[in-house]
């Protein structure tokens, strides 16, 4: 961490507001029960005290035999502040709003913690219940804080029509501003066959989201993915918790991104924008890189002019064979066996060629057309959060490698990884300190990026609040 200039030294320096893309508060759980007691009564209560006494127990009361046996899940252990003033200004809002100036931010933007959970739960009637109890109790908790702090709804989206009913009820008729998902989930083919896999709700998705997409965009919310791959297969550690979580936010969004682009829903609501959060930029620009790297070597005209078999001169092929071979077994040349691909080694060329009639474009639903098509989007549609210690936020703006996104401070106050939250700001400020960002790009990353997200749909986001002079100037 950056102790060379308080959180107060340098947002006074700064010409500009600091807006947090990414706070978190601490849900009081005996609150958040009470809620859900309301909203899906004993049954739901019930149902989620089970889900986390299994979760909570099954690991600590097996032995490392049974664990690894098992594969039971290492989850996060201390995964909170447990520093007095820290915890409090989590858990309490109201002290939060109040000790925002003090560190050196000027408004936030803050997402639950235990809402995290409750927007992916498989039991579909605790989910609804859960989503619905968090929305309620995180509307009553932060009423008159609006000048300093909007809080986040949590929209279950196992299934479109659920997503839309609590879309439209957190916006409509709690007044919510701003809302999130998790931009992925794992699920089991309904017919019982096959492996489970992952849905991104973009390509390939179980149902149709468009409406969901364009409830989204009637009510002017930004779509924010806060999911990860935390549940996938390849986090199953017994034993290492650092193992589990290392990147498994850059990984989930990285699915939930390509999904969106290649399934067309970028293409589709254009007016929408989309934030990625806690997973940073260092995996976008991979992404954007990859994308286009692949559209030169995989869109419809590369492929038929390099790629399909009808290509082979089988004379040509031949005399280079016969003249170049130094194989000693295998037989005379056959023109059917002897070029056959090792990824389908028992099919033929002709085979090969003729069997592939249909989607030859993996980018036809996605409307690119371009490279600067794929550049376009990650400039103009989608925002990423980073966290302050994110040293990759540097490649956010790297031109020179023709990319160039638009990364949002945020400060995940609430959760481990702050260890002190008077020291957030001094730690983005370090980027600058590094030379790793210009104060112009640390003015995009503090402020300018997430105002353009926030007021894309809605302009009067920020109206009535601490920072209503600066973002209409």
């Amino acid at each position: 961490m950056s102790n060379t200039r308080t959180a107060q030294e340098i947002h006074d320096r700064l010409d500009h507001p600091v807006i947090d893309a990414d706070a978190h508060w601490l849900e009081p759980v005996p609150v958040f029960l009470e809620f859900l007691r309301d909203a899906g009564g004993a049954a739901a209560v019930d149902a989620f005290r089970s889900v986390y006494e299994r979760l909570d127990t099954a690991w600590y009361a097996a032995s490392p035999q049974q664990r690894q046996a098992q594969r039971l899940k290492r989850r996060a252990w201390w995964s909170d502040p447990w520093v007095t003033k820290d915890r409090a200004t989590a858990m309490l809002p109201k002290l939060m709003h109040e000790r925002l100036p003090e560190l050196g931010i000027d408004f936030a933007i803050v997402f639950p913690t235990l809402g995290l959970s409750t927007i992916n739960y498989p039991d579909p009637d605790l989910r609804r219940a859960a989503c619905r109890a968090m929305n309620l109790m995180t509307a009553e908790v932060f009423a008159g804080l609006g000048d300093r702090m909007a809080p986040v709804a949590c929209i279950p989206i196992q299934h479109p029509d659920e997503a839309i009913e609590e879309l439209r009820f957190a916006v409509d008729q709690l007044g919510f501003k701003a809302v999130l998902f998790a931009g992925s989930t794992v699920r089991t083919p309904v017919d019982g066959g096959g492996r489970p896999y992952v849905d991104t709700f973009g390509l390939d998705a179980a149902h149709d989201y468009d409406p969901f997409w364009q409830a989204c965009a009637d009510a002017g919310v930004a779509v924010h993915d806060h999911g990860g791959s935390w549940t996938w297969p390849d986090r199953q550690s017994p034993t290492n918790f650092v193992f589990n979580h290392v990147g498994h936010f850059a990984e989930g969004l990285h699915a939930s991104c390509r999904a969106i682009i290649l399934g067309g829903v970028a293409r589709r609501f254009p007016q929408l924008p989309f934030a990625f959060l806690e997973g940073g930029a260092g995996w976008a620009a991979m992404l954007q890189l990859n994308l286009q790297e692949h559209w030169e070597k995989r869109a419809t005209g590369f492929v038929e002019r390099y790629l399909s078999p009808d290509n082979l001169d089988v004379g040509e092929f031949r005399e280079l064979w016969d003249r170049y071979s130094t194989y000693t077994v295998g037989g005379p040349f056959d023109p059917d066996l002897t070029p056959r691909s090792p990824v389908s080694p028992f099919v033929s060329p002709r085979q090969l060629a003729e069997r592939e009639v249909d989607d030859l474009d993996d980018f036809a639903a996605s409307g690119i057309t371009s490279k600067r098509d794929i550049a376009a989007l990650f400039e103009d549609h989608f925002f990423f959060g980073a966290e302050a210690d994110d040293t990759l936020t540097w490649m956010a703006f790297r031109s020179e490698l023709g990319v160039k996104l638009r990364p949002m401070f945020s400060s995940d106050i609430g959760h481990y990884d702050v260890l002190d939250m008077g020291e957030v700001l001094a730690e983005a400020w370090g980027l600058v300190e590094k030379g790793l960002l210009d104060e112009a790009e640390f003015r995009s990353f503090t402020f300018a990026n997430v105002v353009d997200l926030q007021t894309r749909g809605n302009p009067d986001f920020f109206s009535g609040t601490a920072v209503e002079t600066a973002v209409s100037g």
